[in-house]
């Protein structure tokens, strides 16, 4: 029997179509997903995701009955704790069968959706109504959209209710970031976004570090990524960790491969020097 673990994230679960529910290791258990991109649109194209973007995606709106209906169902098992009696979630190791969050992550960026902020509500009204405040929960975003004004009323919603934002930061220069990212897009625009939030609202700063076959993040990369973070400080920000992590599942480019754990504790111990609350993943 296959044992359900951080390698396996497929998103099926029965037939619904928002909400799924995987191991992740940076939550230390079972993380419960809302996923507001069913039609797999997103504005990176990150060589190291898992989406397969092959196969066409659903609808662009968000039907929002549906998906408060699909999580009150998922956290009516967690309530009454037959959730573990319940394939796949039977194979989980015992250290594992814990829910650690409820997070916006899917098949692009959460915030994109315009249907963010209805959705973040809807979310925190279900929770609520299972009397499982002590659910954290987390929004995995590329900080792309942080400036518009419809984002801040969503993340000022996810912050009422104890959220975090975990934002992605994957480079330190513009060249780095636009390969490990497939983006155009300003890292400067997004530092901005990040500062922002930082100063607002609780940030955790998600670094995935990769390899390109046999060339990977170099010193001087990782440094400038070690200044960006410093900047947020600088600037009056709050991060409340950095996690440092690499591929651990099947990339979309062939090329990625996953940095060794020496490298990764390096990186780490490079933002912990500049007093940065770092640990890998």
């Amino acid at each position: 029997m296959r044992t359900l673990d951080f390698t396996d994230h497929r998103r099926s679960l029965d037939d619904n179509q928002y909400v799924y529910a995987v191991v992740s290791r940076r939550v230390g258990g079972l993380s419960i997903g809302i996923n507001l991109n069913p039609d797999k649109t997103c504005n990176f194209s990150c060589p190291y995701c898992q989406v397969d973007r092959t196969i066409p995606g659903g609808p662009r709106e968000v039907d929002l009955d549906r998906l408060a209906g699909e999580l009150n169902g998922l956290l009516g098992f967690v309530s009454d704790g037959s959730l573990w009696s319940r394939a796949p979630f039977n194979t989980a190791a015992p250290h594992l069968r814990r829910v650690g969050d409820i997070s916006f992550a899917g098949d692009g960026e959460p915030t994109a959706a315009r249907e963010f902020t209805d959705s973040v509500a809807r979310v925190i009204a279900v929770r609520d109504q299972h009397e499982l405040q002590d659910v954290r929960l987390s929004l995995l975003t590329n900080a792309t959209l942080f400036h518009r004004s419809e984002v801040q009323k969503g993340l000022d919603v996810l912050d009422s209710a104890g959220g975090q934002v975990w934002a992605k930061l994957d480079a330190g220069t513009q060249e780095w970031f636009e390969r490990v990212d497939g983006t155009r897009l300003s890292l400067d625009r997004i530092m901005d976004n990040i500062i922002m939030a930082a100063r607002r609202y609780r940030v955790v700063i998600q670094s995935m570090f990769h390899a390109f076959d046999d060339e990977g993040p170099s010193d001087q990369e990782i440094a400038a990524w070690v200044e960006r973070l410093s900047a947020v400080i600088t600037a009056g920000g709050t991060i409340e960790e950095v996690q440092v992590y690499t591929v651990a599942r099947t990339p979309a480019d062939a090329s990625v491969k996953a940095l060794s754990a020496e490298r990764l504790r390096w990186i780490a111990e490079q933002a912990q020097a500049a007093g940065i609350n770092a640990h890998i993943y």
